[in-house]
């Protein structure tokens, strides 16, 4: 086989041409070799199988690739001043994030001032001194991030996941939060994390991948995900599976079939939980607590079914309360007890609205329910007396955490939107009172001149689509502003309000940030997920398309103004709006994406999301998966915008030549004379997932940079 054939004219004769004129160097050949197959009827020719088996001559393409974008994009005059006020908006960020707290200590995550990696700290009570539990900056070798971190009941201890270059291959260890030592303990194919801590602190559960033989598919990677428990002390080789396939006498596990144990002080019972994949509704078994001592003897009874449609439970003593889409489209919150009790007995504590209902929180005076409506973050107290009490919330925008103890009464929670700095917030039960904890300091980056506006869109079949739009108060509606319009659209997933301090540097240029809530995503619950979901995943794109023809028609910007953005399941809507309106953007940004549906059913993680998108292996799965399979609607002498595709050599959700096919696809076939580009991040995974602060800098710095080369700014138009 060939080994150079992707090295780079010096000059090239038919290269690609700038906004503004300039040469940019030819793309890398990329050769065909195509390979038919037949799906009920249907041929399907692959040019580029050929990728997928990522040899020496795919990481050659690539790093071809890689090195044609670096020389256009490091050749912009502007960015480097661009990625410097992008490095000094993110080093004003202080916000702790996923914050748990235990008797009065709370633990956290935060990108501190000055540092590279996320780290994780304790601080004893609000006001007390932080202090850094694990710092990856500070770890020898291969750049490592943290997965995830459990507490302990007690408090006394820490598990924590890591892994190296954004692989998501974590190995748990634990730290112990007096002295700040990291124990011994390590257990290796520990991606999904630490479930749940025994009561006494001396043990804790978490969800392991099984070892896969060399030579054995790549399928197998994540099939019998089971649970384990370690023992603080004891060597990893010696923890023991406690609930998943094969582990359990009586009780059929699929091998798809993620299984969790969930273990409470407040409680006498077990859950099981059986994940499947990316499916949103669960399976739920119960058993007395005390089975444990020897879970190969554990009698579990089953309690809630996957036609049950539950997303969650909680118990409290010896009741279940479970947050269900099952009549309920919006989802409603019921309870039962046990044992001998399941959902069929089950009564309304909280009844279906127009909210749609996220998530439950239990404390020890009362549950906490977060919903949402109209987009906008809300909270409820629920009273174990039955008692209901809406809580006035400071901001109008989304509530990203709440922590709250089985033992102590109340909760705190982050409240933020577009425009105002994630807080977190303390409430009294006994006061009815919601104050700032001043655990995190206010933003200094002034956004008071920025507005955010929330309206609705008419799609082609009248369905009104919301969209967010962020943007300087003084902005005129002449069709001249830099413009990025965002969306996602899958696994029921909302795209609720953000703060980011770096997205003022955008403003800074004049631009307007969008945001399409696209069926497909969880903006109205399971309703709009299912919308956008199947034989309906072509409304995901339309959605995006008629989003974008409102912008343009309102006059917030225009075609030649116009860049879009999305990435991994979102790469299937960016993938749709390239081949379907390729007129109306002037650039796209495909990030880590989707973009051979076809294909992805063989690669580790196609089982686990055949719920969300189907299967080439029933006529319908695939009829609606080419539907919107990118490559596959590559027209042959169209004229495509600008295209930069971006992916992580270290993906384990995407892999990387569903890029590098996209990219190799759209050049073969454009007329446009416009860049098709592919970005590789070779310390990188699955976007920014385990990324540290100077590749989000990068990135970011790359992609606006882009979009405004292409817009024509002239200080982006590269000097090649």
């Amino acid at each position: 086989m060939r080994t150079n054939v992707y090295a780079l004219a010096a000059a090239a004769v038919l290269a690609c041409t700038t906004a503004a004129g300039a040469a940019l160097p030819n793309p890398p050949d990329a050769k065909r070799v195509p390979v038919t197959d037949t799906y009920f009827g249907t041929a399907v020719t692959d040019p580029y199988r050929w990728m997928e088996t990522g040899g020496p001559e795919f990481q050659a393409f690539l790093k071809s690739h890689n090195d044609r974008t670096r020389a256009a994009l490091d050749s912009i005059p502007a960015r480097a001043a661009f990625a410097a006020r992008l490095q000094a908006l993110s080093e004003t960020s202080n916000v702790s994030s996923g914050v748990v707290s235990r008797h009065g200590a709370y633990f956290y995550e935060k990108l501190a001032p000055g540092a590279n990696s996320v780290k994780l700290f304790v601080r004893s009570g609000i006001g007390g001194a932080e202090r850094a539990l694990v710092d990856p900056d500070a770890m020898t070798g291969p750049r490592q991030a943290i997965s995830y971190f459990s507490v302990s009941n007690d408090g006394a201890r820490v598990a924590y996941g890591l892994s190296a270059g954004g692989s998501e291959n974590a190995t748990v260890r634990v730290v112990d939060v007096a002295s700040g030592t990291t124990l011994p303990d390590s257990s290796d194919r520990a991606d999904f994390g630490v479930t749940a801590w025994t009561d006494d602190g001396k043990a804790f559960f978490y969800l392991k991948r099984q070892e896969v033989a060399a030579g054995a598919s790549p399928l197998a990677k994540y099939l019998n995900v089971r649970s384990y428990r370690h023992v603080i002390g004891e060597p990893g080789a010696s923890d023991v599976a406690v609930f998943g396939a094969g582990v359990n006498p009586g009780l059929t596990i699929p091998p798809t079939s993620f299984a969790a144990i969930g273990v409470s002080p407040e409680t006498p019972f077990l859950g099981g939980v059986l994940i499947n994949g990316v499916e949103r509704f669960v399976t739920v078994y119960s058993a007395p607590k005390s089975a444990l001592a020897n879970p190969a003897t554990i009698r579990w009874e089953l309690v809630i079914r996957p036609e049950d449609k539950v997303v969650n439970a909680a118990f409290h003593g010896k009741t279940v309360y479970a947050l269900t889409a099952k009549d309920a489209p919006r989802f409603k919150l019921v309870k039962f007890d046990l044992p001998g009790g399941t959902i069929a007995q089950a009564t309304d504590v909280l009844p279906p609205a127009a909210r749609v209902i996220d998530d439950v929180a239990n404390a020890s005076d009362a549950l906490y329910v977060l919903s949402r409506e109209d987009g906008l973050g809300r909270i409820t107290r629920i009273g174990y007396d039955g008692t209901v009490r809406e809580i006035s919330l400071p901001v109008n925008g989304s509530i990203t955490g709440l922590a709250a103890e089985y033992d102590r009464p109340g909760f705190i929670a982050q409240l933020t939107s577009w425009t105002d700095t994630p807080l977190w917030y303390a409430y009294d039960a006994k006061t009815n009172a919601l104050v700032d904890t001043k655990l995190d300091p206010p933003s200094p980056v002034d956004f008071s001149g920025i507005v955010a506006e929330e309206v609705k869109v008419p799609a082609a079949d009248g369905t009104l689509i919301p969209l967010s739009i962020v943007h300087r108060r003084d902005i005129k509606l002449d069709g001249s502003n830099p413009t990025v319009l965002y969306a996602y659209g899958s696994y029921g997933i909302s795209s609720n309000p953000t703060f980011s301090a770096s997205r003022i540097a955008w403003f800074e240029q004049g631009g307007v940030w969008a945001v399409a809530h696209v069926r497909g995503g969880g903006e109205y619950g399971e309703e709009w997920h299912l919308a956008g979901k199947g034989a309906n995943k072509p409304k995901t794109i339309s959605d995006f398309v008629d989003c974008a023809k409102w912008l343009v028609a309102k006059g917030y910007t225009s075609p030649g103004k116009l860049g879009a953005r999305g990435g991994s399941a979102g790469g299937i809507t960016m993938g749709g709006a390239i081949t379907s309106a390729p007129a109306l953007f002037a650039a796209i940004l495909d990030e880590i994406p989707v973009s051979d549906q076809l294909r992805i059913e063989t690669t580790p993680n196609g089982p686990p999301n055949v719920p969300e998108f189907g299967s080439v292996k029933t006529e319908d799965g695939f009829k609606n998966l080419y539907a919107t399979s990118a490559i596959h609607h590559v027209v042959k002498g169209g004229k495509y915008p600008a295209v930069m595709l971006t992916t992580g050599i270290n993906d384990p959700r995407v892999d990387p030549w569903q890029a590098a096919k996209m990219a190799a696809t759209l050049q073969d076939a454009t007329t446009s004379g416009k860049p098709i580009l592919l970005r590789v991040d070779y310390e990188g995974g699955h976007g920014l997932i385990g990324g540290g602060r100077s590749q989000a800098v990068a990135l970011t710095a790359d992609e606006y940079s882009f979009l405004l080369w292409q817009f024509g700014v002239p200080a982006f138009q590269p000097k090649l």
